[in-house]
């Protein structure tokens, strides 16, 4: 999808000249970003905007694809870009909470002969993170990382220790095995900002990938963006102006998906047993201002609201029988939602 600037809106907030500078200076940063991870991964365009705009508005991903998607690739090469520190966890049936946050370690002091508990560090203290089949760990493991993503923080014993900022949380999921899997329930996808979904690439790109991976070309990613200049990004997220329209449409999409709601459409308590919470309509709201300023731009419009709609919701809608039994699937649904919500449906694109 193109990144191509949208005209204005006449609604348009006004900021400060630093942030209308810095918000210029994020969109060709992301211009540059995108070339250097496009020396690595090949396609994916949608992917990684959605996992860019998650990272921005300090928000985490849930991924799902098949395996051999270069999904680990794409995390570790923006790691490279970004200049952060990266780790990979592989998430098993025998992972421990420990082996995520760390553990206090017995340690002898040589010269004295006392001992004390220092605390190891686990990999989640780490910039990026990617929390690999996460559906594979019992739900006792993964609730240590779900709450690590939620407060920024690791407590062991009587200490608290803060995680590194930026932190962002990359988890995949493969959707074509379950056997032996532990599905993350409702509650805990909840505390994903996105479900982005990676599919195959085209033929095109297929082709270039088997030219690049079966050759011994070396490929340098050059440092776009320090942690420290992504956490300065990331507090100008916050303070992108938001007029009371786009709240009212944010609020309106999420209230259409709940099937118990008054004035719901029939196709929604047809379909769908439960709708999106709030911490949806808080989601919708970040990433249209991170995208906005991704676009150059230093306020909202309903076109952001509507391009984020089916990340954040697609892993918080929980189908019913009905659905299953004909044959509709959660991206048709939103799909529906968008075409009948009442301001600019169906005028924004879906992606960036």
């Amino acid at each position: 999808m193109s990144l191509a600037p949208t005209k204005p809106s006449t609604t348009a907030a006004p900021s400060n000249a630093d942030d209308v500078e810095t918000a210029r200076s994020f969109a060709r940063s992301y211009e540059r970003l995108q070339a250097e991870l496009g020396k690595t991964i090949v396609g994916q365009r949608r992917a990684i905007d959605e996992i860019v705009i998650a990272l921005f508005a300090r928000g985490h991903c849930l991924v799902q694809g098949v395996p051999g998607l270069a999904k680990t690739l794409l995390v570790s090469t923006l790691a490279r870009a970004l200049d952060l520190s990266f780790r990979r966890i592989q998430f098993t049936p025998d992972l421990m909470p420990s082996d995520i946050t760390g553990t206090d370690v017995l340690q002898e002091d040589v010269e004295t002969g006392r001992r004390r508990f220092e605390f190891s560090k686990g990999p989640v203290f780490a910039n990026l993170v990617l929390a690999d089949e996460i559906n594979r760990t019992p739900p006792k493991t993964q609730a240590a990382l779900l709450q690590a993503m939620q407060e920024n923080q690791v407590t062991a014993g009587a200490h608290t220790f803060d995680l590194p900022r930026p932190f962002f949380v990359m988890a995949t999921q493969n959707p074509i095995e379950q056997e032996g899997t532990y599905p993350l329930p409702e509650a805990q996808l909840d505390r994903f900002m996105f479900m982005v979904t990676v599919g195959y690439p085209q033929e095109q790109e297929e082709l270039e990938v088997l030219k690049r991976t079966t050759g011994d070309a070396e490929v340098e990613i050059e440092r776009v963006l320090s942690a420290e200049e992504i956490i300065k990004l990331q507090d100008l997220v916050r303070r992108v102006p938001v007029g009371d329209h786009v709240y009212e449409h944010a609020l309106a999409l999420v209230r259409a998906t709940r099937p118990n709601e008054s004035g719901a459409s029939d196709f929604v308590r047809h379909w769908l047993s439960w709708g999106a919470g709030p911490r949806a309509g808080q989601f919708l709201i970040l990433a249209a201002k991170a995208r906005a300023l991704m676009l150059g731009r230093v306020y909202v419009m309903l076109e952001d609201i509507e391009a984020a709609a089916a990340p954040v919701l697609r892993h918080r809608l929980v189908p019913n029988f009905n659905a299953e039994a004909e044959g509709v699937t959660v991206e048709q649904i939103i799909d529906k939602i968008l075409l009948l919500a009442p301001q600019g449906a169906g005028g924004g694109e879906r992606l960036l």
